[in-house]
């Protein structure tokens, strides 16, 4: 028996914000003075401190895909992935603003849903959600624009310009398993639509899917970089590719990199799943995508307070500029020139 959901258009839009603003839980930052129900959010950041923003676009059929994709992971994805941009400045998430298009298809409930993976992504960074804003999409698609604020202290902002001849280069975590998990769920998707009695079995791919639908921003680090009194010269965050990253920093920062592939961090699973699906993992780490982990650089003299963090790895060095560029450096001591072969908007 189908389930007895509420169309949109029954409630409208303000009927739809009523119901959405009731889900949402009460201010946590100081900063945030008035939140949703106005026109506008109004703020008060903290004294002394620099204010970052950040936007990104999710686009039913680009970033995600709705067959696999559950409205909960999407909301809380939508979240974690600007908050990322937010930790890849080394700053706090404080508010965000929600933009919303969605197509009649949806029915109140849907949404509802996806908010409640916002609402869940809200409360595990600490983050108000403070306005927006709802309409129809004519092409039925899926729309989500977030706008994140946070602070920092201008002595500890990390951007992607300051990374310095000699400098180590780290990221996060482990690389490669996101996009190995989009291709398991591709893999099901068309398995599926060949037969639609077919019914997958994920369980020997749950680290890799969750990594593809449920990244985690890595504010984590961020706060154990402040405990150890560590500012990054260069950071950003791992969304289109490890080589494309890298090749990012080095531009901004006008130097090279060295980056060492028995050094790149893989995690077992990503190992099995890439020998399973004849992909090489490597390939996978640089040019895969949607890790969401940090790569940052940190002077030489750092070492030792990095060195044995079990979550960051040194995967390489900061070169001169005319060095040209950035190289992958294989076990047999080749230097192969990176090239940014991962997501590209357009």
């Amino acid at each position: 028996m189908a389930e007895n959901l509420t169309p949109l258009d029954s409630l409208g839009e303000f009927g739809l914000i009523d119901r959405l603003r009731a889900s949402v839980a009460p201010p946590r930052q100081a900063s945030t003075l008035v939140g949703i129900g106005d026109d506008a959010a109004v703020l008060h950041p903290t004294a002394g401190l620099r204010q970052v923003v950040s936007t990104d676009l999710l686009l039913e059929g680009v970033h995600f895909d709705l067959t696999f994709c559950p409205l909960k992971h999407v909301g809380y994805k939508a979240v974690a992935v600007n908050v990322s941009d937010v930790a890849a400045m080394n700053a706090r998430p404080t508010q965000l603003v929600v933009g919303l298009a969605v197509g009649a298809r949806f029915s109140v409930e849907a949404v509802e849903e996806l908010y409640a993976g916002m609402r869940l992504a809200c409360e595990a960074y600490g983050v108000d959600l403070v306005g927006g804003d709802t309409t129809s999409s004519p092409g039925g698609h899926l729309l989500i624009s977030i706008t994140a604020l946070g602070e920092v202290e201008e002595a500890r902002l990390a951007r992607r310009s300051g990374a310095q001849l000699n400098d180590l280069l780290c990221v996060t975590g482990d690389l490669g398993a996101a996009y190995l998990g989009l291709q398991v769920l591709n893999r099901e998707k068309q398995a599926f639509l060949a037969d639609p009695d077919h019914r997958p079995d994920l369980d020997a791919y749950t680290y890799v899917v969750q990594r593809q639908l449920r990244p985690e921003a890595r504010m984590d680090v961020v706060h154990t970089l402040a405990e150890l009194d560590v500012v990054p010269t260069a950071m950003l965050d791992i969304s289109d590719g490890l080589a494309s990253e890298v090749l990012h920093l080095c531009r901004a920062s006008g130097v090279g990199a060295a980056v060492y592939q028995e050094k790149l961090p893989l995690a077992e699973e990503t190992l099995d799943v890439a020998e399973e699906l004849h992909l090489d993992p490597v390939t996978c780490a640089l040019n895969g995508g949607e890790d969401y982990e940090l790569l940052f650089t940190v002077p030489l003299a750092q070492h030792d307070r990095i060195r044995n963090h079990p979550d960051i790895t040194i995967i390489g060095h900061m070169l001169a500029a005319d060095q040209r560029g950035a190289f992958l450096m294989t076990p047999s001591g080749n230097a192969i020139p990176l090239t940014a072969q991962g997501w590209t908007a357009f």
